[in-house]
């Protein structure tokens, strides 16, 4: 049964210091209220340099920004949230998992059967992150591949919008059951499963 939502955030947002994004990081505070969002967290491929750009927190128009990273592995791609600043680049996939959780951390196994970038199911089943299993720049059939994986294994599951223009910001949100309100508290609520995937579409009219 669908749990109340009381916060949507994109948990897969690329600024314009990924290469491959043109999404401003003025569009992305901007414009996430507007759309619907309760909160973004920017993950540029394997850095956090957005910190430099913006304060972490809720915007003045309320909107809730967090910084984590998606960190690129042999094995795979990962969210990465929490104390993680301080984590080396080049890992594999069980190491990145270990140091994660090392820190305190969550991790996010990313798009995980896209084509031409699938994971490791074993890093999947070592690891137990959680699993995107809507990522707005996959094929349904990837989507369903993740889902039907996240289902065998019983791993908790999230949507991520992957955006890396502003009309992909906001697409595939993720549902939260409790109140999200720093870096802490997103790792908190996904350990503890204290969410949902979600279609802006479906989540909530505007």
């Amino acid at each position: 049964m669908r749990q109340t939502c009381v916060m949507l955030i994109d948990l897969h947002v690329h600024s314009s210091i990924s290469p491959c994004s043109h999404l401003s990081i003025r569009d992305i505070i901007g414009k996430g209220r507007a759309m619907g969002l309760d909160g973004v967290c920017i993950t540029d491929h394997d850095t956090m340099d957005i910190l430099a750009q913006i304060t972490e927190g809720f915007q003045s128009d309320g909107l809730l920004v967090l910084v984590g990273q998606e960190y690129s592995t042999p094995q795979g791609d990962y969210l990465i949230f929490g104390d993680v600043e301080g984590l080396g680049p080049n890992m594999d996939g069980r190491e990145l998992l270990s140091a994660v959780d090392g820190v305190g951390g969550a991790v996010i196994a990313a798009h995980p059967f896209r084509g031409w970038r699938p994971s490791d199911v074993s890093v999947l089943e070592y690891g137990r992150p959680a699993i995107e299993v809507e990522n707005g720049r996959n094929s349904e059939a990837e989507n369903a591949m993740a889902l039907a994986l996240a289902r065998k294994l019983d791993l908790v599951t999230v949507s991520g919008s992957d955006a890396h223009t502003l009309s992909e910001l906001g697409r595939f949100p993720t549902h939260f059951t409790t109140d999200v309100r720093s870096r802490e508290g997103l790792v908190r609520a996904l350990k503890a499963g204290q969410c949902e995937p979600a279609r802006m579409e479906a989540a909530r009219v505007i």
